[in-house]
């Protein structure tokens, strides 16, 4: 007589798991959804001269936010990104005009005095990398918490940036350091911003380092679980410290990439970047608690305030709104991050 078989319960890992699909896919699927909901509300919103300037606008946040997902990789935090990029741009504009006392000249006087957008960004990704480099020696030597560290840093930075331009701009730069931030590249019925491809081109060198070596695997084993990663021979230390010159490199270059944009550079440059970097990295997937996330995550999450903040533009949303919107995104992404990784716990 033949047995009976009984029917065998799929396992857990068989099912499909929605929420990680929605954790995986969300953002993405959110992008889509918002782009299609302002484009119905609003026609002007999906012109290509909108869409240039919403990637033109993400570009600088895009910037300190593939620094920021480095960071926030090994469950660290960076509040002085604003700061220290207000900082390098002021750096690179005395540069590029010569000293602080041609900060307002132009023309053939400014060109004979200046040193050229070279050194200037050159200047720029110095101090983004010392700023860095003295917050990541901080974090691991003095043992301070990065939120402390950071928090110190805004301040410390942003005097600096006071002090040292006296509390004025530097404005008025020679048309070879302002295309860094104006120009354009391409033909006449797709001309791509340059801002956008310095984003584009450091986004995906920071990917493959992700992805693709062996310092990138080191940096998600820290956030993973730092103990394992010091205990499998890891330098710590070294790897924390790392990620805060890493996102002082792009403190830097944003800061000389926004001077050129804005053809001037202020000490109050890049106020509350702090909030809307973070809500991008948090909102493309990356994890608070260190360990999970992409650079295409951050990618999409940064788009996706850019069009959010755009869209509310066009429609007359109030700026003091679009903040509100703002945070309350950042606690529901974060909410849901820890919903799902107490799932993953009980699995």
């Amino acid at each position: 007589m033949d047995e009976v078989k009984q029917p065998v319960a799929p396992s857990r890992r068989d099912s499909i798991d929605l929420l990680e699909i929605m954790a995986r896919f969300a953002p993405l699927i959110f992008l889509i959804v918002l782009i299609a909901a302002f484009t119905i509300a609003e026609p002007r919103f999906f012109s290509t001269v909108n869409l240039f300037n919403v990637l033109r606008q993400v570009s600088i946040y895009g910037l300190l936010a593939v620094g920021m997902t480095f960071v926030i990789l090994t469950a660290g935090i960076d509040l002085s990104v604003g700061s220290l990029l207000a900082f390098a741009g002021l750096a690179a504009a005395a540069v590029a005009k010569g000293g602080l006392a041609n900060r307002f000249t132009v023309g053939v006087e400014q060109e004979a005095a200046g040193y050229g957008w070279g050194l200037a960004l050159l200047a720029a990704i110095a101090i983004g990398l010392a700023g860095g480099l003295i917050q990541g020696t901080a974090i691991t030597r003095l043992k301070v918490p990065p939120f402390v560290v950071t928090l110190g840093g805004m301040s410390v930075f942003r005097g600096a940036a006071l002090l040292f331009a006296g509390g004025g701009p530097i404005s008025g730069f020679p048309h070879d350091y302002a295309w860094w931030g104006q120009g354009r590249i391409g033909p006449d019925w797709f001309p791509m911003p340059v801002p956008v491809i310095v984003f584009a081109f450091f986004a995906v060198v920071a990917h493959v380092v992700l992805r693709y070596t062996r310092y990138g695997r080191n940096v998600y084993a820290v956030g993973g679980n730092p103990e394992a990663a010091r205990l499998s021979g890891l330098n710590v230390p070294w790897l924390i410290a790392s990620v805060y010159v890493i996102i002082g490199f792009f403190a830097g270059l944003g800061g000389f990439v926004l001077s050129a944009r804005l053809n001037s550079a202020e000490a109050v440059a890049g106020l509350q970047y702090e909030l809307t970097v973070i809500a991008s990295v948090v909102i493309g997937g990356t994890s608070l608690f260190g360990g999970i996330g992409t650079i295409f995550g951050t990618v999409v999450g940064t788009i996706l305030i850019g069009v959010l903040l755009n869209g509310l533009v066009l429609m007359n949303v109030s700026s003091y709104i679009q903040q509100i919107i703002i945070g309350v995104i950042i606690v529901l992404a974060v909410a849901f991050d820890t919903f799902a990784k107490s799932r993953r716990r009980r699995a």
